[in-house]
């Protein structure tokens, strides 16, 4: 009797919800046998409920991802619309302004559709991080070549980068390393408030068998009450963008089976 409460203590144990759970093969029709079918049926009822729940976790992220896309697309055409029935009246009243309106129109229009295609970049990035383009990529050079592209554009503030390591080489897609570390930087950059000149460092150095990679900024710090979703996709405290930066870093650094995090401090950075 023990035994065969010992039997079915440690299949209990092995019960993990969304892996396939085997049922207990019990051929005596004894008071245990109808113990054992309450298991085995109990065990159906979990696999048809872990499936419910991750199809409705599937359509709930998708519903949310489709209605950020509605959100953000909206955002540009709503000037582009005015801009064109502005146009539309000059030419209408014969405006002698009519050509300088429509420079101006054109070139709403073009920035604008320059935000929708970085929108549709995003979305497009974030949707294909799950396949990954594998080959050795050296850490330091991926690192270098995105803090030199910075480095062309110091209007937008002073990028530093600190090699303490021999270089590291790793698998991993060369685009998503890239986008990876531009996200990292941009958003350093986008923390400094107004009237402060954007600093971020960049500190390299092989730590036992892991790449340990610092991005330290001088901007106003994570308040408390954002820290636990700063990784969040579609989470922003920008009054522009999609939100999915640094979810994308998240998924990228989590693909190569790499851990992200942040330490921050109000007024002096993260």
């Amino acid at each position: 009797i023990t035994n065969s409460f010992s039997i079915i203590s440690d299949k209990m144990k092995e019960i993990k919800l969304g892996k396939e759970n085997e049922a207990i093969v019990w051929q005596r029709n004894d008071e245990i046998g109808e113990l054992v079918q309450e298991y085995n049926r109990m065990v159906e009822k979990l696999e048809a409920s872990a499936s419910m729940l991750a199809r409705s976790e599937r359509e709930g992220a998708w519903r949310e991802m489709a209605r950020q896309v509605a959100h953000e697309i909206k955002n540009p055409l709503t000037p582009m619309k005015l801009s064109i029935q502005y146009l539309q009246k000059a030419v209408d009243s014969n405006s002698p302004d009519a050509k300088n309106i429509s420079q101006s129109v054109a070139k709403t229009l073009v920035e604008q559709i320059d935000y929708l295609s970085n929108i549709a970049s995003d979305f497009s990035s974030f949707a294909n991080i799950g396949n990954p383009r594998l080959e050795e990529v050296s850490l330091g050079e991926s690192i270098k070549s995105v803090v030199d592209l910075f480095s062309m554009q110091e209007e937008e503030g002073r990028v530093y980068f600190e090699q303490n390591s021999e270089p590291v080489i790793v698998m991993a897609d060369k685009t998503q390393l890239n986008r990876l570390f531009t996200n990292l930087i941009r958003n350093g950059i986008e923390a400094v408030a107004a009237g402060k000149e954007p600093e971020v460092k960049i500190d390299f150095r092989k730590n036992g068998n892991v790449a340990l990679i610092r991005v330290h900024d001088n901007g106003n710090g994570i308040k408390p009450e954002l820290q636990e979703k700063i990784f969040y996709p579609n989470f922003t405290t920008k009054t522009s963008g999609t939100g999915l930066g640094l979810a994308m870093c998240k998924s990228i650094v989590e693909q190569m089976k790499g851990t992200i995090w942040f330490e921050t401090e109000q007024e002096k950075g993260s």
